[in-house]
């Protein structure tokens, strides 16, 4: 599905990621993948690459420094890539005042950091790569379903609100380039950036009683082949979207 394409993946952290799957079935599928990261997570980062098909390079990208974000053309020069095909958004952060149970305390100063990191990026991240895209491109977000408030997700369900509505505005001004923009709603995973999240227990409870076709948390695999089939030529007439990769606890009420 991706022979001869370029992938930038973000947010590979462990091997249970989203995207550690989503990197490992794009190189399976004839992918070359690079990944970002930054900081003190770059070695971890390294470290998971080595349990893909084939180790990819890794490069520095915090998406909050423009610095970084203005360098990440060269830095991906730097280990053989001149063009891109295709990126994966996974890449958020709430500050612990902003999640929790705290919604009405926190202040703006976390939020803002939510909303920096977890849906501005998009953009910013989209922007960065823009100039290596080729004639067309796939942007690809991994979101939560932001269509209603979750318990203790608090003001990090409000950036994923932003996140989408950023997906939708990006699809219309970059669409004339050939760039798709589009994400991915995925189920509750037991990754460890969810395990961080105050009361995540419940929303494995929400997904064991109400999604139809059942839904392992520990099995990230049916998201991930959600953004490589959004990464690949599959989908050349679709933008702006958002797929639920559920389980379809989006679809049921009570």
């Amino acid at each position: 599905m991706l022979q001869g394409k370029t992938i930038l993946v973000t947010g590979v952290l462990t091997d249970a990621s989203i995207a550690f799957h989503v990197a490992k079935l794009a190189q399976e599928q004839g992918a070359s993948v690079v990944l970002s990261s930054f900081g003190r997570a770059t070695r971890l980062t390294e470290r998971t690459s080595r349990r893909l098909p084939q180790e990819a390079p890794v490069v520095e990208l915090d998406v909050t420094s423009q610095a970084d974000l203005d360098g990440l053309a060269d830095r991906l020069g730097a280990v053989g890539v001149s063009q891109l095909d295709g990126v994966l958004h996974s890449i958020g952060f709430a500050p612990e005042a902003a999640l929790g149970g705290n919604f009405l305390n926190t202040t703006w100063e976390d939020v803002a950091t939510a909303v920096h990191v977890s849906a501005y990026s998009l953009k910013s991240l989209t922007m960065a790569c823009r100039p290596l895209f080729a004639d067309t491109a796939s942007v690809v977000g991994l979101d939560f379903d932001a269509t209603v408030a979750w318990p203790k997700y608090d003001w990090m369900g409000v950036a994923k609100a932003a996140f989408e509505s950023t997906a939708r505005y990006l699809a219309r001004d970059l669409g004339p380039e050939g760039v798709r923009v589009n994400l991915i709603a995925a189920g509750p995973i037991a990754t460890m950036a969810a395990k961080s999240i105050p009361g995540f227990d419940q929303f494995e409870q929400v997904w064991e009683t109400r999604a139809p076709i059942g839904w392992n948390v520990a099995d990230p695999e049916p998201a991930a082949k959600g953004c490589v089939a959004l990464l690949s030529d599959w989908f050349p007439a679709t933008t702006g979207e958002i797929i639920h990769v559920d389980g379809g606890v989006h679809a049921i009420g009570a």
